[in-house]
């Protein structure tokens, strides 16, 4: 109670307002003795990925006050994918502030953070990582399955596979409105290995979450018993001091990058996990993961990149399963939140079994990492495909540039039948970066024009400055850096120009000579946005940085520093049992 005072210019006076204040909610002097914990409440009617975080409040302050603990939650932002406009990247640095100044502001010895929907995790961590005071996460888990006509579904890979069909009119609207209703069976985060999911296990395996938390359904009794654990490790880290800059290092980002590549991960997390490490002054390099995935094969059969959902990766063993196909890989010696280093708990979880999820080395899902670098000359600063969820015979293709100025432009053109296209050309979608949208939405699934969709083609090559949804599949190019609202090349691409891309080359060009394109270059000029004059646009326009930086707010990186290595555990050393 003593730390953190309103500033009156008197710490007595402020430490006796608090009190008085504190004391009329119920809580008494022995109480307030306790260590408190805080813990985050991102629960909300928009949010369904969040639907039993209740639940997870309450068992977290049972672990708690089991572990002598006072438990004291908080309101912050809660953002849903598909309730949030225009985009939630858009307000993921909001929430991030919102986090980081909430724990700087009031008491508490560590803070429990809740998050599920694909940005609550990453501005969470982004927070917790600025403060930097003792912090855990849990989150709420993915939902289970429904069912259509004996066909399993899950959102969100599902729904875009979905939607294709009904776009080709293989499906009526009558048999559409059926199947939105089975997409999202439960409360919880998508089935699939989108952005949340992949969040949760680079989370586990960063080691700011307990072991075997990342993949729980979200409707699992087992949920709940991870959360009241959570609870009382929070009161373990907030006596010995357990800080997320020990456990957020540059081995343990690493460790983040090979778990992607073997879990066939979402591309955002690329985005978020810059985002995460630039709070304390670390890279995360495009470079080095692309390295990474040279030797680090997909091994986790789920969509998109497999035909599987999480709860069978749940039932497979989790993280754990695939940390054991790459053990000779990762850095053992990382600590984690729970007190043990990440080699301890792989050693100490239940032996593995028979099961179809998480392959072996020998015989892997896809030969090499599921996401792929690319530059040249049309991304100097990187761009990336999902390798593992293309069409094999585009990943090597030459095609004939057909542009869309902006996202308006895509949604007024591409049904069109004037449209001139062809399945052999590359769909390039401008404008849609972290500036141009603003916002970097999911726009870089670039729909195949109806009239070709009505002829049977089910993928293109597709080109943006976008993000793509975690769970889409598809022959598509993505962050492509500089986005072209910042005057980078794609800025300069023209009806009718030549693009090579070579995937497994890590190659994208684009076909214009030099002349021509500085000839171009002098013609350019930066769209404007309306209404950026005031409020969060206006801050958010100024500050946010290009994805290969985490579209994070400049003024919100740390420095860039020598990261010494650190201490193999803290002064007090204390673990969960597994």
């Amino acid at each position: 109670m003593r730390s953190k005072p309103a500033d009156y210019g008197d710490r007595e006076f402020a430490l006796f307002l608090r009190k008085a204040f504190i004391k009329a909610m119920g809580y008494t002097d022995e109480a307030l003795e306790r260590p408190i914990v805080a813990i985050t409440n991102t629960f909300s009617g928009y949010n369904a990925c969040h639907l039993n975080v209740p639940a997870i409040i309450e068992a977290a302050k049972r672990g708690v006050m089991l572990a002598g603990g006072l438990p004291i939650e908080f309101p912050i932002i809660s953002i849903h994918e598909a309730f949030s406009h225009p985009t939630s990247m858009f307000l993921r640095n909001m929430m991030a502030m919102n986090a980081e100044e909430m724990i700087r502001a009031q008491p508490m010895d560590s803070v429990i953070l809740i998050g599920g929907c694909d940005k609550t995790v990453p501005a969470l961590l982004m927070g917790a990582a600025s403060a930097n005071i003792p912090a855990i996460l849990t989150v709420t888990g993915p939902m289970m399955t429904g069912s259509h006509r004996g066909e399993r579904l899950g959102a969100c890979t599902d729904c875009r596979r979905m939607w294709g069909r009904y776009r080709s009119g293989e499906i009526d609207s009558e048999e559409m409105e059926a199947i939105n209703g089975r997409l999202a069976a439960t409360g919880g985060t998508c089935a699939v290995m989108g952005t949340a999911s992949t969040m949760a296990l680079a989370a586990e395996v960063l080691g700011m979450m307990l072991p075997f938390g990342a993949t729980i359904p979200a409707v699992f009794s087992e949920r709940q018993k991870h959360a009241e654990q959570t609870g009382a490790r929070a009161v373990e880290i907030a006596r010995s001091g357990l800080r997320p800059d020990r456990i957020i290092t540059a081995r343990s980002l690493e460790n983040v990058m090979r778990i992607i590549h073997a879990a066939g991960g979402s591309t955002n997390a690329l985005i978020h996990m810059a985002a995460v490490a630039g709070r304390l002054g670390l890279a995360f390099d495009l470079d080095a993961f692309d390295r990474i995935g040279r030797d680090t094969p997909v091994l986790v059969d789920l969509k998109p990149s497999g035909k599987h959902y999480m709860e069978d990766l749940h039932k497979a063993g989790g993280l754990v399963a695939i940390c054991r196909e790459i053990r000779h890989l990762l850095h053992l010696d990382c600590m984690t939140v729970s007190g043990l280093t990440l080699g301890e708990i792989i050693d100490a979880a239940p032996v593995s079994w028979d099961q179809q999820i998480v392959h072996t080395l020998a015989a892997p899902v896809y030969p090499r990492g599921g996401i792929r670098v690319l530059r040249g000359n049309l991304a100097p600063r990187g761009a990336i495909i999902k390798e593992s969820a293309a069409s094999p015979q585009l990943l090597r293709h030459e095609g004939r540039a057909v542009v869309f100025e902006s996202l308006h432009d895509m949604a007024d053109r591409i049904d069109s039948p004037d449209l001139d296209v062809e399945a052999d050309d590359i769909l390039v979608l401008k404008n849609a970066g972290p500036v141009g949208a603003p916002g970097m939405p999911e726009a870089g699934y670039i729909p195949i024009p109806r009239k070709l969709s009505m002829r049977g083609v089910k993928d293109m090559v597709r080109l943006s400055d976008a993000r793509m949804s975690g769970t889409a599949y598809g022959t598509v190019v993505l962050h492509v850096t500089p986005e072209a609202a910042a005057g980078g090349p794609l800025a300069l691409v023209r009806n009718g120009d030549r693009i090579r891309l070579d995937a497994p080359e890590g190659r994208l060009t684009l076909l214009v000579d030099d002349a021509e394109l500085a000839e171009r270059r002098r013609q350019w000029r930066p769209s404007v946005h309306a209404d950026a004059a005031r409020g969060y646009l206006k801050l958010y326009l100024e500050q946010v940085n290009q994805a290969d930086e985490g579209c994070d707010f400049a003024f919100m990186r740390k420095q860039a520093q020598a990261v010494a290595e650190p201490e193999s555990e803290p002064e007090t050393r204390s673990a969960v049992r597994l």
